[in-house]
Formats: C-alpha cells, sequence, structure tokens
C-alpha cells in the first residue's frame, strides 16, 4: 500500500532556465541508467574547467530540474535530478559537488544529491545524514 502525496514543485522559474533545464533533461535522464563509474567518468569530464557552484547557483538548477520534471521532483528522482542539476550548472560555468552514497540513519537508503560549499542543497537534512560512496567536485585549478 502506497501513501498518497503532493509533490511540490518551485513555482517561479524563469522561462530562460526552464528551457535549460528540458534541455538537460534527456542526457540525465540517460546519464541515470550508467553503472556508477560510468556516471563518474562523464560527470569527471564534464567538470573540466568549471568553477564550484555557490549555493544560490545549485538550489537555482536544483529547482529548476524539479520545476520541469514531475520524476525529478519525486522521492524516486534523486538520480535525474542531481545529474541534471550538476548538467544545468555546467551550461553556466560552474559545477556543484555531484554526490551518491547511502543514509546514516536505518533504514538502508541509497540517495544522490548535490552539495555546495560543503553542504546538501534543497535536501532539508542536516549535514552528516547520508554518508558519501561517490562524490564528483569541482576540479581544482591545477588540473585535477
Amino acid at each position: 500500500m502506497t501513501t498518497p502525496s503532493a509533490l511540490e514543485r518551485p513555482t517561479g522559474v524563469p522561462f530562460a532556465r526552464r528551457l535549460a533545464a528540458r534541455l538537460v533533461l534527456l542526457p540525465a535522464l540517460v546519464l541515470s541508467l550508467l553503472p556508477p563509474r560510468r556516471i563518474r567518468a562523464v560527470l569527471e569530464r564534464a567538470r573540466r574547467g568549471a568553477r564550484p557552484a555557490t549555493v544560490a547557483q545549485a538550489t537555482t538548477a536544483r529547482d529548476a530540474m524539479c520545476a520541469v520534471s514531475l520524476r525529478c521532483a519525486g522521492p524516486k528522482g534523486c538520480l535525474p535530478r542531481s545529474l541534471g542539476a550538476a548538467l544545468l550548472c555546467r551550461l553556466t560555468g560552474s559545477w556543484p559537488t555531484w554526490c551518491t552514497g547511502v543514509r546514516v540513519v536505518p533504514p538502508f537508503t541509497a540517495h544522490a544529491w548535490i552539495e555546495a560549499d560543503g553542504r546538501p542543497v534543497g535536501e532539508g537534512v542536516p549535514d552528516d545524514y547520508f554518508t558519501r560512496l561517490i562524490t564528483v567536485a569541482a576540479a581544482s585549478r591545477s588540473g585535477r
């Protein structure tokens, strides 16, 4: 049995931002079907040359993904949502830290999210709620 719930979709996302979010939605959905090592490899290439995203940039990207896709806004849309938000940030020259991991407290749950300034963006949980297993942060200026 499932519990009915209403999805909260962000409003007020500008048309240009929604259009950009739709542009990265398909690549994000395709990426979400790949194994973790392939996702990491693609994201490591995508992040090259990007500066670290600010909390505002990451929040705006995450909100745009939720505004254009019910799947991304849903409780099981964390992977395409986080991938899309990272790619959307990349379109503007920034890169959040993309993370996958597990919830610290039982029951075991896998999750994917983005971070800015070392904190989860838009998750509504404490900073230590998840244990990171894979991260792809903005590359340093030295090339790695």
